[in-house]
């Protein structure tokens, strides 16, 4: 995996004329985590969302690869996205929504490998709408394994999983990185990861 670099200039993010962050920097590369800490309300979920592309920060910059990711042409291929809703198509099976996702990235696994790997073998059929909210939370999982994409961004990865399941996100994070891969994620749970690839930020 070639190396990728993040980084984060004077970023501020402003709802109901309060200012939830200001004067944020930081910079991340490949082979490394960042974790945002900070209570309910401090503006975790809408610096993913600035992180994205999918909010504006109210002044500041954002980087991908030295370039402004409003001019990049990688940054958003190069980007994976899993929120508090999975991203799911609750009408598709899970091979379906497998199917999808590797139409629109190249690929890494196999779907039938990707299952596998998080325990959902034998589900290929079976409709989203009649899983748990633990086996939704594993299928997104399962549209990362599949696709190549650089950058995790992860809102809340280990929400419906059980201590197994927070167990196998936590080595799939950590290899991701050791690969090279990059990942930003909030976290109400305290995670194994190794400090040794951690950066933290507190909001």
């Amino acid at each position: 995996m070639l190396a990728k670099k993040l980084e984060a200039q004077q970023l501020s993010c402003i709802r109901d004329e309060r200012v939830l962050f200001g004067g944020l920097n930081f910079t991340l590369i490949s082979g490394q985590v960042l974790l945002i800490e900070g209570a309910n309300g401090a503006g975790k979920t809408s610096l993913l969302r600035i992180l994205t592309g999918f909010r504006k920060p109210d002044s500041g910059e954002l980087f991908w690869d030295n370039e402004a990711i409003d001019n990049s042409q990688s940054f958003y291929q190069d980007t994976a996205y899993i929120g508090h809703n999975n991203g799911l198509k609750e009408t598709l099976t899970a091979q379906e929504n497998l199917n999808y996702a590797q139409a629109l990235a190249s690929t890494t696994l196999t779907i039938d490998e990707a299952l596998e790997q998080v325990g959902l073998n034998g589900y290929e059929e079976t409709l989203v709408r009649f899983m748990s909210a633990g086996q939704r939370r594993r299928l997104a999982l399962a549209r990362l394994l599949c696709t190549h994409k650089p950058l995790w961004i992860l809102d809340e990865p280990f929400t419906s999983l059980d201590r197994a399941s927070i167990k196998l996100f936590e080595q799939f994070i950590t290899t991701h990185v050791m690969q090279g891969g990059l990942v930003i994620m909030t976290s109400h749970h305290d995670t194994s990861l190794p400090d040794t690839l951690m950066q933290k930020i507190h909001l």
